[in-house]
């Protein structure tokens, strides 16, 4: 791709601000490829989480979601500024700050630029600055592809931050693994994102436990028993998180009466909805594996059309839109797996919240800004490790992080596995809030 002749420091700094909601003059912009879909990957093998132990937390509140943003070109990477002179240490940061998984995106953004300040006003990295490269993928796998194309060969950025979706790391991994260039998933969650190589690493758990999580949670904590699955057939996170909630559910005894799909980006959902009701015996539950930009819909139509039952699901559901389409009635009863992060009591989790909202004046909307701050200072602390920046020793250092602690848990990468052993959080939707039930290592995780 023809490469782009760099910005102003006003213009740079005018693209994140607007990426991050804040009023600024519009950037420079390139045009991106049309939207295309990145094939599913076969599973591969990694280690599931270490039991452990985790107390349960009180219960903490979501914000009320902002209006969902509305789609605007993507921009070229551009950087902000640092202090003149010496080496910086370039970080390239790909989100969609735009499109279908803008309400995450935006916020796992706003986390990682807190996390670049912070550490910049701290003297950075081995006395190094970052330069951050930004970018909106606009939530489209072509031009995510391109950009972190331009972010490896023509910005030469010695790390990546970003991205929140399986779909996405498995088109770009293999860019920045050629490249020989560390890659720091913040959320994509199935196990097959590190089968990309060995500089891809994962900073959530992976769909495997989240969905053993939810499983273990359903059937010996509910006592519910018979199931019904609405799938997603367009996204491979969707996919991963079906089958291994199905794996595990019915290991331990329970039935799935249903087995539903529908198209990402599908507006009526009557058809499922109706099959849903006219079940003999009728589910204890749904289990709806959706991305973000769906799940609000979802729930707001299914009680429309009758279907009160619980609504249960993955981290796809840590939106603000899952409370702002339906509503406060219509989205209570629903449950979810997530990230620790802007949930609960821990320490390194309210220093987060608390800098986070006297950076941006308001809380995180969703738990991925705590994982993109956390992807940042994890990268960076390896580094510092490294005592520099060459790739493959950075690289080596990351894969030797044990014991970690950031805001959205401990980070501890097993030997030969890029896959944290991390908790998860159990939240239920009530009163317009999303609650910390739990935080649990289930007892069981399938084999991804």
């Amino acid at each position: 791709m023809r490469s782009v002749s760099p910005l102003t420091i006003l213009s740079a700094l005018a693209l994140f601000a607007n990426a991050c909601g804040a009023p600024a003059a519009p950037a420079p912009t390139a045009a991106s490829a049309p939207p295309t879909a990145a094939p599913a990957a076969k599973p591969t093998t990694a280690p599931a989480a270490a039991p452990t132990t985790a107390p349960a937390a009180a219960p903490t509140t979501a914000p009320t979601a902002a209006a969902k943003p509305t789609t605007a070109p993507a921009a070229a990477p551009t950087t902000a500024p640092v202090a003149a002179g010496g080496k910086t240490v370039k970080i390239g940061f790909p989100y969609g700050i735009t499109g279908d998984l803008s309400s995450i995106e935006s916020e796992a953004a706003k986390g990682s630029q807190l996390a670049v300040k912070e550490i910049n006003a701290a003297g950075g990295i081995n006395g190094m600055q970052i330069e951050p490269f930004y970018a909106d993928t606009k939530s489209d796998i072509t031009t995510a592809t391109n950009v972190v194309t331009q972010m490896v060969e023509s910005n030469k950025v010695d790390a990546l931050v970003g991205l929140t979706d399986t779909s996405y790391m498995l088109a770009t991994g293999p860019v920045a693994q050629k490249a020989g260039v560390p890659f720091m998933d913040v959320g994509g969650t199935a196990p097959v994102i590190t089968s990309v190589g060995d500089y891809i690493f994962m900073l959530p758990f992976g769909d495997n436990t989240q969905a053993a999580a939810t499983a273990e949670f359903t059937y010996g904590k509910k006592g519910w028993r018979n199931a019904a699955m609405l799938m997603d057939t367009e996204w491979d996170y969707t996919k991963f998180l079906a089958k291994y909630f199905i794996a595990r559910f019915t290991e331990q005894g329970g039935k799935m009466l249903l087995e539903d799909t529908y198209k990402g980006g599908d507006k009526d959902f009557s058809a499922q909805m109706t099959k849903i009701k006219n079940l003999q015996p009728q589910p204890d539950f749904v289990f709806s594996s959706s991305n973000p930009d769906d799940i609000g819909t979802i729930v707001k139509q299914a009680r429309d059309q009758g279907v009160m039952l619980p609504i249960v699901g993955g981290d796809g559901y840590d939106t603000p839109l899952l409370l702002e389409i339906p509503g406060p009635e219509r989205s209570a009863n629903v449950f979810f797996s997530t990230h620790l992060g802007i949930y609960g009591d821990d320490p390194t989790a309210v220093k987060f919240r608390d800098a986070f909202k006297k950076e941006f004046n308001a809380e995180p909307q969703s738990v991925f800004a705590a994982l993109g701050y956390d992807g940042v200072n994890l990268v960076a602390d390896a580094m510092k490790r490294a005592g520099g920046i060459d790739h493959k020793a950075v690289r080596d250092a990351l894969a030797a992080t044990k014991g970690w602690k950031g805001a959205s848990g401990e980070i501890t990468y097993p030997a030969g596995d890029r896959i944290p052993s991390k908790s998860v959080a159990l939240i239920e939707v009530n009163s317009n809030k999303f609650n910390l039930l739990n935080v649990v290592v289930p007892e069981k995780i399938p084999e991804p």
